[in-house]
């Protein structure tokens, strides 16, 4: 192997032993405000309990790196590919998802030493690896982000499971900070033609960001932030969920089958209308973010403005023209306010607060390639009956995202941080 060409890998495994280690830490940390109750709680089968994410997340490091690279290694415990494997069918049997909160044994204790146990062994590894093959680094690489993931994942789920406690408790008092907004709200007009979309260049991306490919945009205006709670409360006030005109009919079904009323989270207590957030049961901020809706209130929102959602390909072009950089003031994980929050001046909110519906639905681009076993599993299967989200949320590592990011979910989901950009042909 040439020398520059092995001092460029040599000095990628170090930046990856500094990031494993800060990243561990980082999961930990989020898990530090709870209970030991509070670890294995699952409420539904779209929450898993914060004991099966610590544990997951070191499973993916001992299932693709360690048992595979680390040559002699021994396995903790030959039951955790069983309990923790999420949905890699090429490896194996596993706890189906709906009975994750089953498991009250491993207890927390043990999970938390089975972290020590693969932390230890891998940094071993690192320390012991003579040239390195360039194979091991992408898959710990993506083992990194993987974990990134699990920590939003796990900042939502911790809410949910607090959230549907009757005594709404608290997860950080200094969290769901009120900002004073500074906000001119207008939309941004963008030049019908031709642009480029997904992942170029250097730095780690998911696959599904790839091939880059070009799509033809008709003009159109894209608003420079995200629609608030106030704004949304007109649209409650005005009867928009008792109004079918506004609603697909799959989505007017889910209201009406579900009694959906409002974004999740909220309620009305005496009149008057309060939201939890994980610093508790807090009086609704009119001009913070609107969070918690299904892509089908978004859309119905939209309609009842007189507006619509952006494509997940205009989002990325406006993002890419309008807020190319991530802006200082961008509410991410880092910021530990676990809440979005009032957008300020030089801030469009394209990263941060919310996850933002598209009306894309979650499809493989031109020339996308599934990886070679086990992890070509890890996105290109769940390319059906789902939307795309762009810009991260409040619970996102701000190392995690940038502009091509596809995250996806079910329209009818709202667990997540997600809210409303709007957008309009002109």
């Amino acid at each position: 192997m040439p020398q520059k060409e092995t001092s460029y890998i040599q000095s990628r495994r170090s930046l990856l032993a500094d990031k494993f280690a800060s990243v561990r830490k980082q999961t930990l940390k989020l898990v530090e405000p709870l209970k030991t109750e509070d670890f294995v709680v699952q409420p539904i089968v779209d929450v898993s309990p914060p004991k099966w994410h610590l544990a997951h997340t070191t499973w993916f490091f001992e299932a693709f790196v360690l048992e595979k690279y680390s040559k002699g290694y021994q396995i903790y415990d030959a039951d955790f590919g069983f309990m923790f494997n999420s949905y890699y069918e090429a490896v194996g049997e596993r706890v189906l998802r709906p009975n994750r909160g089953f498991m009250t044994r491993p207890t927390i204790e043990e999970v938390l030493k089975y972290r020590e146990y693969v932390d230890s062994q891998i940094d071993a590894f690192f320390i012991s690896q003579g040239e390195v093959n360039p194979d091991i680094l992408d898959v710990i690489e993506i083992g990194l982000n993987h974990e990134q993931q699990h920590q939003e994942l796990m900042v939502t789920d911790i809410k949910y499971i607090l959230g549907h406690n009757p005594l709404f408790p608290s997860y950080k008092l200094n969290s769901g900070v009120l900002v004073e907004s500074t906000f001119d709200k207008q939309f941004l007009e963008i030049d019908e033609g031709l642009y480029e979309i997904g992942h170029d260049g250097a730095g780690f991306c998911y696959d599904n960001e790839l091939g880059r490919h070009k799509v033809y945009l008709h003009q159109f205006a894209i608003a420079n932030g995200l629609v608030t709670n106030g704004e949304y409360l007109e649209f409650i006030e005005a009867g928009g969920y008792q109004q079918f005109q506004w609603w697909f009919s799959e989505a007017w079904d889910w209201i009406q089958n579900n009694e959906i009323k409002a974004p999740h989270y909220w309620h009305q207590i005496e009149g008057k209308w309060f939201n939890y957030t994980l610093a508790g049961l807090l009086k609704l901020d009119d001009s913070a973010p609107v969070t918690h809706v299904s892509q089908y209130e978004a859309d119905a929102y939209a309609r009842w403005k007189g507006f619509r959602l952006p494509t997940e390909f205009e989002w990325e072009v406006a993002c890419e023209i309008y807020s190319p950089k991530t802006a200082k003031t961008a509410n991410f994980v880092d910021a530990e306010n676990y809440h979005p929050v009032s957008p300020i001046e030089n801030n469009m909110q394209f990263f941060g607060d919310c996850w933002e519906w598209t009306n894309s639905a979650y499809l493989p681009y031109p020339y996308f390639k599934t990886a070679d076993g086990a992890l070509g599993e890890y996105n290109g299967k769940f390319m059906i009956n789902q939307m795309v989200l762009r810009g991260g949320s409040c619970a996102t590592p701000s190392d995690h995202i940038r502009r091509t990011y596809r995250n996806f979910f079910h329209p009818n989901l709202r667990w997540q941080f997600t809210g409303i950009r709007l957008a309009k042909y002109l």
